[in-house]
């Protein structure tokens, strides 16, 4: 299972959105591999227009969703603390979306470069697809 990020989630919806994000994303959908958590759920529902947000939520209820818990805001706040002695101030969604996933095991895909830092400090390790957007199974990354 691969927890993907708001940044993709929202790349993807726009209409000139990044095409190998799109087609990465959908190969991930395709293979019943994406999850959500409940920040990305904020971060993407949160922004939606008024027209968009009934659709948005029958297509979010198919995939399945993580929400987060206290074991897994502690473990965000020990990868900010260990974040901010390596000198670097990230955004608290980001740090409690990487930690979430890493405690389920979970590879992330995101946009954002700054999960490559978090990965580096014990966040989730990173989602790559495959040959022209293909899913890359666990075993194969």
């Amino acid at each position: 299972m691969v927890m993907v990020d708001s940044s993709v989630w929202i790349e993807a919806a726009r209409r000139q959105g990044d095409l190998a994000t799109k087609v990465a994303l959908r190969a991930l959908l395709d293979e019943y591999e994406a999850a959500w958590c409940s920040p990305v759920r904020l971060e993407v529902m949160g922004r939606a227009r008024a027209a968009d947000r009934r659709p948005l939520e029958t297509f979010f209820a198919s995939i399945p969703y993580v929400p987060c818990t206290e074991p897994d805001w502690d473990a965000a706040k020990a990868l900010a603390w260990r974040a901010r002695e390596a000198g670097h101030t990230l955004p608290w969604n980001d740090l409690l979306i990487s930690a979430t996933a890493a405690a389920r095991g979970m590879r992330l895909y995101a946009r954002d470069t700054h999960f490559a830092t978090l990965a580096g400090l014990g966040g989730a390790r990173l989602y790559s697809p495959g040959y022209a957007g293909g899913y890359v199974a666990e075993t194969e990354s």
